[in-house]
Parts: structure tokens; C-alpha cells; sequence
């Protein structure tokens, strides 16, 4: 069998053959876009509902966290397992088998009778979910060089506009008809997609990678333990959504409890106020095809530091809140974007595992944010959450200025 580095001159001639000379069609981007919305959105719907579901299942404050955690660590197995799948697969039949999975893996969490079901079956959910990475990869794959920043912005846009709406529709439809509904639903628009994607994806090319599947994870290690770049956008990904978390994890337990008491509708109605997130992601990936990637990853690491300040009166004005949401969730994707594109250039045809592994990082800090919150809010309330998102947030400016490269 070779090697991966003794292929690597006979891939880059193929790949060179194959390569794209414009974007992807414009159809065929915003169905991208819509299924990495929806697949991505499975991981945050609880998040309006943690009360109620610690509620139902019996669950302390402290615990709460969990819920998310579980999700995460699923999302995380996920990335490293099934996402180097698509250098190695027919991506088209990698994503649809996902995207059938997924529907049973949500249907499994509408009807959990008890905890350990309800933790198993979320576990899957965010393990299946990782699908929205393999469009990503897919996406970026089928765009010229000149044209990635773009395409993977608004492939972006729709996974941040995903994050968005699933808490509202999560907090409309728990109001409506329970909070198993919000599952159903879900499941009965991943099947439609599967169906959907299954006619609308091109046929793959040959794969990239010819490795055993042993290997092709090993390789994912490899790729970030030899290259910098990968390393230090992967450490940035930790620490920025571990502030995301840290506050999408928490915010539902002061916004439902007095003086506001607010209802699950209005809860995952905040998540509107972070749509300048999707705005973001556009602009990000425009400024990262001119060659702004440092300047657009400070300034958005900036505005992320500075959105705790009115964060922390959440307990005391509701516009503060919206105020923070927006700038952390605009300062969130735009690092996001950055980081993707600049990733996915280190090595082309690894494309899918270079996500998959940044991706790891991502949902690491997601998890941590998750935990540390839940814990910071039993022990100190919304000043301990409010001070522990704001330390990743400086982690993040810190790291960042002390690794830019011009």
C-alpha cells in the first residue's frame, strides 16, 4: 500500500485535472446552506428548553449543562470518526447517510422515556450532526481558490442562521405543542433533505485519500501535529466558542426566572438578536479573499471581548443582552469564516479532515463553555458567567497577538 506522502504527487496532479475554475451553482450553494442550517441546529435546540428538560427529567441547575455536554461530546466523537469519511467516500452518498441517521437519532430523543435514553440518543444527534461539516468541506472542495472565502461564507451563513433560528422555532414549538415536538419536526425536515441532496449533489470525483480507515484517522493527528497554522486556529476555535457556549449555555436560567420570567418563545427569540452573525460570515469571507485574514480575526476578537461589557447587566436591561448577543455572535462566525478558509488552503485534498479535526477544537470549547457555565452560574450567578466568558474572550485576543503572523 503507499503512502500518503508517496501518493501526494499523483493526487495534486488529479486534483489539478479536476480542479474547479469558478464556484459551485448557486442553487446548489444555498442548499448547502440550508442543510448545514438544519443539521446544525439539532445541537443547539435544547438550549431554550434546558429548564423545562431539567424539569421533566429530573435535572439540578448544576446539571443542566450536561444536556449540552453530552451533545458536544457526541459532536466532537463525530468529527473525528465521520468527517475524514469524505476524503475517503462518495460524499454524495456520505451525506445522505447521515442525514437518514440523523432523522432516526432525533426521533430516538422525541420519544426518550427516562435520562439515560433522552443523553444516549442526544449523544447521536450531535455524533450524526457532524454532516454539516462534510457540506462544508464539500463546499469549499467544489470552488475555485479565488472563490472559497466566498462560498464557504455563505455556506456559513446558512449554518450561524441554523444556530439562530433553532432556538425561536425550539421556543415556538415547545410553547405549541411540547417539547418532544421540536424532535419530530426536526427529524421530519432532515429526512425531506436527505431526499433532496440525494438528487441534487453532483457525483463524486475519485477520492483523495486511498488510505485504510485506521490510517485516514491517524492522519487527521498528523496533518495539526506538523503544521502551526492548524494548531493555533484550532486553540482560537477552542477559546471563541467556549465564550459562544459559555453564554447560549446560560443565558435561558436568568431569562426564565424573575424579574423577567420569560417564556420559551421569547427566550429562543433572543437568538434573533445575533443575526448579524450570518452578516458576518459574507463579509469575513470576502475581506478573507482580498487577504485581510489577520485583520478581520483581531478586529472580530476585539468587538468579542468587548461584548461581555454589556453582557454582564443581562439580569438588570433585556437591550443589553441584545446588544452583547449581537457583537459576540458577529465577532463569533467572522473568526469562524477566517479560520475555515485559511484551514482548508493548508491542504485541499485533506480538506474534510482538516475540518473534521479543526472542528474537534470547536466543540471542546463548546463542551467546556457548556460545563463551566452551568458551574459558574450555580456557584456566582450571571456575574460568575459573565466573568468566565469574558476570560476566554481575552484568552483568545491574548493568543491570537502573540501568534499573528503579518
Amino acid at each position: 500500500m503507499p503512502s500518503d506522502c508517496s501518493t501526494t504527487s499523483g493526487r495534486t496532479a488529479r486534483n489539478t485535472a479536476l480542479a474547479p475554475t469558478g464556484p459551485p451553482p448557486a442553487r446548489l450553494v444555498l442548499l448547502f446552506a440550508i442543510a448545514c442550517g438544519s443539521a446544525v441546529a439539532n445541537v443547539y435546540f435544547a438550549q431554550p428548553l434546558l429548564v423545562t428538560l431539567g424539569e421533566r427529567f429530573s435535572l439540578g441547575s448544576g446539571l443542566l449543562g450536561a444536556i449540552v455536554t453530552v451533545t458536544q461530546a457526541g459532536y466532537a466523537a463525530g468529527l473525528f470518526l465521520l468527517v475524514p469519511l469524505g476524503d475517503l467516500a462518495d460524499r454524495r452518498r456520505l451525506i445522505t447517510l447521515q442525514l437518514g441517521l440523523l432523522a432516526a437519532a432525533l426521533l430516538a430523543v422525541a420519544l426518550a422515556p427516562g435520562t439515560a435514553v433522552l443523553l444516549a440518543a442526544l449523544a447521536m444527534v450531535g455524533a450524526l450532526a457532524v454532516v454539516a461539516q462534510t457540506m462544508v468541506a464539500a463546499a469549499a472542495h467544489l470552488a475555485a481558490p479565488a472563490f472559497r472565502g466566498r462560498v464557504v461564507g455563505a455556506v456559513t451563513s446558512g449554518v450561524i442562521t441554523g444556530i439562530l433560528l433553532a432556538r425561536t422555532v425550539a421556543g415556538v414549538l415547545a410553547d405549541l405543542a411540547g417539547w418532544r415536538s421540536v424532535y419530530l419536526f426536526s427529524a421530519a425536515v432532515t429526512a425531506t433533505l436527505a431526499v433532496l441532496l440525494r438528487r441534487a449533489l453532483p457525483a463524486g470525483p475519485p477520492p483523495a485519500a486511498r488510505l485504510p480507515y485506521r490510517r485516514l484517522l491517524a492522519s487527521t493527528v498528523t496533518l495539526f501535529a506538523g503544521n502551526r497554522l492548524l494548531r493555533v486556529r484550532g486553540a482560537l476555535a477552542l477559546l471563541v466558542f467556549a465564550a459562544f457556549s459559555t453564554l447560549w449555555s446560560s443565558v435561558v436560567q436568568p431569562l426564565s426566572s424573575p424579574p423577567w420570567s420569560l417564556s420559551h418563545t421569547a427566550i429562543g427569540a433572543f437568538g434573533l438578536a445575533g443575526a448579524a452573525g450570518a452578516l458576518a460570515a459574507g463579509i469575513a469571507g470576502r475581506w478573507n479573499d482580498r487577504g485581510l485574514a489577520q485583520r478581520t480575526t483581531g478586529t472580530a476578537l476585539v468587538l468579542l471581548a468587548l461584548s461581555w461589557l454589556p453582557l454582564a447587566f443581562t439580569r438588570q436591561s433585556l437591550w443589553a443582552l441584545a446588544v452583547g448577543t449581537v457583537l459576540l455572535d458577529f465577532a463569533v462566525q467572522a473568526v469562524h469564516v477566517t479560520n475555515q478558509t485559511l484551514i482548508h488552503a493548508v491542504r485541499p485534498d485533506a480538506g474534510s479532515r482538516i475540518i473534521g479535526g479543526y472542528m474537534i477544537f470547536y466543540s471542546a470549547g463548546s463542551a467546556l463553555g457548556a460545563t463551566g457555565s452551568s458551574l459558574a452560574y450555580a456557584a456566582a450567578g450571571w456575574p460568575g458567567v459573565s466573568a468566565l466568558g469574558a476570560a476566554f474572550s481575552c484568552a483568545a485576543l491574548l493568543l491570537w497577538a502573540t501568534t499573528r503572523t503579518p
